[in-house]
């Protein structure tokens, strides 16, 4: 049974609080299409924005009782809760692919410069199509075992300059690797 739209505009916060289920299959009725809307140009993909959709109004529901109405509307406070909430899954998608790229060069920093074989010319024949000031810092941390650290003395490049140059040029060569 619907719920009365008067009851929507003054109690539906409260409705929620007391754990109601209509006023949450309310609650979701008119606020899921937005808050998809908002949240699939956060993750760019229809299925991913429908988990982040459901998370966040899981996290409503069990966070309800932090809503506050004199600091904002029920939507703006939901909507910082789906916002949020895409944020962090793009971060922690971004982190999860830049770590499966890592696991990819591991073996790479344990290869003494002078056992490098035919195996890792093909790996070198790839980092060649970087541009060069990618081509040096993959070569120096992952070819020739370097920190990032060192590679930033070696190189006199600022470390921020060689940690992005390391994410920018694992993600070029991801792209070509999946080619």
């Amino acid at each position: 049974m619907p719920l009365k739209p008067a009851f929507i505009k003054d109690d539906l916060a409260q409705a929620l609080k007391t754990k109601s289920q209509g006023a949450f299959n309310q609650v979701y009725e008119m606020y899921a299409p937005t808050l998809y809307g908002i949240i699939l140009k956060i993750v760019k993909s229809e299925e991913n924005a429908q988990d982040v959709l459901q998370e966040s109004f899981i996290k409503i529901w069990k966070n309800i009782d932090a809503y506050d109405a004199s600091k904002g509307t029920l939507f703006t406070w939901m909507l910082r809760i789906a916002r949020n909430t895409a944020i962090d899954y793009t971060r922690s998608k971004k982190n999860q692919d830049k770590i499966r790229m890592d696991d990819h060069f591991v073996h790479i920093q344990k290869i003494p410069t002078d056992e490098i074989t035919s195996d890792h010319i093909g790996l070198r024949d790839v980092i060649s199509n970087l541009k060069p000031e990618y081509q040096h810092v993959i070569e120096t941390v992952y070819i020739y075992g370097y920190t990032q650290e060192q590679a930033s003395e070696k190189l006199n490049l600022p470390i921020g300059t060689v940690k992005s140059r390391i994410r920018k040029a694992i993600k070029i060569l991801k792209e070509i690797l999946n080619d």
